[in-house]
């Protein structure tokens, strides 16, 4: 039987990659992302099985409003990829751009907490798999990185939601990459890990044996 993934961020980078990679692999993928054009061009190379739903991350009823799209076209969702997220245009803590902080706190934590709101009635109906993206900065102290403290939140959020949806067979499995070569980035990282690389470890954590609950892949680039 197919699959259903649902993915924000999905217009570009990793969650561009992740949707490739799914439907190379016989699943269906929901496009979720602010951009309805490369949506909708996403859409079109992966053909019937994707969904493109454009909408905001940081809206929980977009969210839930999407989540049920993907399951009426497909009669189910059983797997969430909460994969969107952003950066700071500056760093360091005093003279910080305050709105900025609220900007980022907004997609890497509340947008990630509705993806798993939204989310979760649909993946407790098919016993379903929860993914989150992490970050190499989540796993150590980086000089006034408010960035890297969002990611911090992330990793233990991940090990707690894993709590819970265990409860009823459900998993969640934290993604946590090192530095790749994205669109994050203004400038490129090719000598980086390639969004393909994440999209590789998404796919290992879906396909895994029912026995192994893989709960976190930490990727990091050789060099």
């Amino acid at each position: 039987m197919t699959r259903t993934l649902f993915i924000t961020g999905a217009s570009s980078g990793i969650g561009a990659a992740t949707a490739r990679a799914a439907v190379a692999a016989g699943w269906n993928v929901g496009l979720f992302a602010r951009s309805e054009e490369k949506l909708q061009a996403l859409a079109g190379e992966l053909g019937d099985a994707a969904l493109p739903l454009p909408g905001d991350a940081t809206s929980l009823e977009s969210q839930a409003g999407a989540l049920e799209q993907l399951a009426a076209r497909y009669g189910a969702v059983d797997a969430a990829f909460a994969n969107a997220g952003r950066g700071l245009k500056g760093s360091g803590v005093e003279g910080g751009d305050v709105e900025d902080w609220r900007g980022l706190i907004d997609l890497n934590i509340m947008g990630l907490l509705y993806t798993a709101q939204a989310a979760l009635p649909h993946l407790h109906r098919s016993t379903g798999h929860m993914l989150l993206t992490g970050s190499a900065a989540g796993r150590r102290h980086i000089k006034s990185s408010i960035y890297g403290a969002s990611k911090w939140f992330v990793h233990g959020f991940a090990g707690n939601l894993a709590e819970e949806m265990r409860e009823w067979g459900g998993r969640c499995t934290l993604i946590a990459p090192g530095m790749v070569d994205t669109p994050f980035f203004e400038v490129g990282k090719p000598d980086k890990l390639q969004a393909e690389d994440v999209a590789g470890a998404v796919m290992h954590a879906l396909e895994a044996n029912p026995r192994a609950d893989v709960r976190e892949i930490f990727v990091m680039p050789v060099n």
